[in-house]
């Protein structure tokens, strides 16, 4: 892994100490302590710094018996050497009494005027948390001595914060919650996934020399969508670039029972880039669509499938009355292009059947499906996987998207994206600003633009005689989910909490990615 890696690719707890292994076994063990202790040392002395002089402050740490403990120690004795008061407290003890933690690490600190007690100081400023490493799994209590620290102290964790699975970010029972985590070697899964996330903070990673013995296997690394990645994804428009280069979305969405999906998908996929829109629906939903978006083309039926670069299909359909029609009128448009690709949201995901879902990955149809959690358990009860019960979100996502061969947007506060082959990403920035009803109509038009501009990409290669290889979808709509949620984040932060102004936002979000404000859009120059 790159550097730029190491914060942008995550792999398990359990591939991290695979890694380690022949570092270990080639004596090195002593070496990579004393190198995740200085960084420890030094992101603590940052977190002192941001409230004031770091010497004459009490740091606390809670040790456990492991080598995240002798970490803990090691950092303490740094920090004693910086004028920090440094106070180890251990969590577990022999019969006898004596601490149970890293012999070293404790000569250490000692040797550096640190010192031992039984409890945190309540004048701590900062309390390291090394109890629990990225071995552990299972239900945990918190120790006595975690459960009184100060108010207003810092905690910074060291390498997964305890409790936390590193694998999976499940929480069984209890686990501290850190101001900020320093991870070493590779940036865990279980720090972006699940409640681990939520318990991390800010997470830093610190590389160790792990990347030459990493994963490389797609299934068995997780990518953290930003903004460099989605750049790559979704990139500005070429210069010479017009409505059907860019991309062209047909959007089934809207009924007259719920005529404002049309509209919100319409405008996801207008503010996400696309070249051109051509909703298909009722009078009612046309008319709106039309009225909001005077860029659009509205009719019936939708384009010819010729035309169409993806389709999105599902929101606001009525499944009560002509949901199914319109939904085979899609299918039959990919079969006349196969290439083109199928967003399936709402509506359309209690229609899809294995069936279709096989015939799509026959003709080589780039599908995202995008559920949320209740659509999702709804989907896997009527489309069923083995595997897809997996207690971990993401196994479960990978064995089903092998067996069906669509890829998996699943909605919620860390959506997860999951390929047929097992490439997979998470998007971290959703908040509960996006918490509400049409939100999702939105990015399913956002998904559809990224993946039209991507599907026209690919038909000028191949009419220049090149091979655009595989389709890359999970990063695509990885991209697209990301855009999403910066948007939501940036209309909370200017006082918009409403869905209507979210394609607005999500535009604007669009533009910054293009056109950095550092660079004019080649137009303007």
């Amino acid at each position: 892994m790159t550097a730029d890696d190491l914060t942008r690719i995550a792999v398990t707890g359990s591939a991290v100490r695979t890694a380690e292994e022949p570092l270990l076994a080639a004596g090195r063990g002593p070496e990579l302590m004393r190198a995740a202790a200085w960084a420890l040392a030094e992101h603590a002395a940052a977190l002192l710094r941001e409230r004031g002089p770091v010497a004459g402050t009490i740091v606390a740490a809670l040790v456990g018996p492991g080598n995240n403990g002798g970490d803990a120690l090691f950092a303490l004795a740094f920090l004693r050497r910086r004028g920090v008061a440094a106070v180890a407290v251990p969590v577990r003890r022999d019969d006898d009494g004596a601490p149970r933690w890293h012999a070293e690490g404790w000569a250490a600190l000692r040797a550096a005027g640190g010192r031992r007690a039984d409890a945190v100081p309540p004048e701590a400023a900062l309390v390291v948390d090394g109890v629990l490493g990225t071995g552990f799994t299972g239900e945990y209590e918190l120790p006595a001595a975690a459960r009184a620290l100060p108010a207003e102290a810092l905690v910074l964790a060291c390498d997964v914060p305890s409790g936390v699975d590193a694998d999976t970010g499940e929480v069984r029972g209890e686990a501290l919650r850190a101001d900020a985590t320093v991870t070493f070697g590779a940036l865990k899964s279980g720090l972006v996934l699940g409640e681990g996330a939520a318990r991390a903070g800010t997470v830093h990673v610190v590389d160790i020399g792990l990347g030459p013995h990493l994963p490389t296997s797609p299934a068995a690394r997780l990518g953290v969508m930003d903004e460099a990645a989605a750049r790559t994804a979704h990139p500005a428009p070429a210069a010479e670039a017009h409505k059907y280069t860019r991309g062209v979305v047909a959007v089934v969405a809207g009924s007259e029972r719920y005529p404002g999906a049309a509209v919100l998908a319409s405008a996801g996929a207008l503010q996400t880039g696309a070249g051109m829109v051509h909703h298909s629906g009722p009078q009612t939903t046309r008319d709106l669509v039309l009225a909001a978006h005077p860029e659009a083309l509205v009719s019936a039926e939708g384009p010819e499938p010729s035309r169409a670069d993806a389709w999105v299909a599902g929101p606001g359909l009525d499944t009560e009355h002509d949901a199914r029609r319109r939904w085979a009128g899609v299918l039959a448009a990919l079969e006349e292009r196969p290439e083109a690709a199928l967003v399936a949201d709402a509506s359309a995901l209690d229609l899809v059947t294995a069936a279709e879902l096989r015939s799509l990955r026959a003709a080589g149809t780039p599908v995202v499906l995008t559920p949320h959690a209740g659509e999702w358990s709804r989907l896997r009860e009527r489309v069923p996987a083995d595997g897809d019960d997996a207690a971990d979100p993401l196994a479960a996502l990978r064995a089903w998207t092998a067996a069906h061969g669509a890829t998996v947007l699943l909605k919620g506060p860390r959506t997860l994206v999951v390929a047929p082959d097992g490439e997979a990403w998470v998007v971290t920035g959703g908040g509960p600003e996006l918490a509400m009803g049409g939100t999702g109509d939105v990015l399913s038009g956002a998904i559809g633009a990224v993946l039209a501009a991507d599907v026209a990409r690919r038909s000028r290669a191949r009419r220049a005689g090149e091979d655009p290889g595989p389709a890359p979808t999970a990063r695509l709509a990885a991209a697209a989910a990301w855009l999403h949620a910066q948007a939501g984040a940036d209309q909370a932060r200017a006082g918009r909490i409403t869905t209507a102004t979210l394609p607005a936002a999500l535009g604007a979000r669009v533009a910054r990615l293009w056109w950095p404000d550092d660079a004019e859009p080649e137009a303007v120059r």
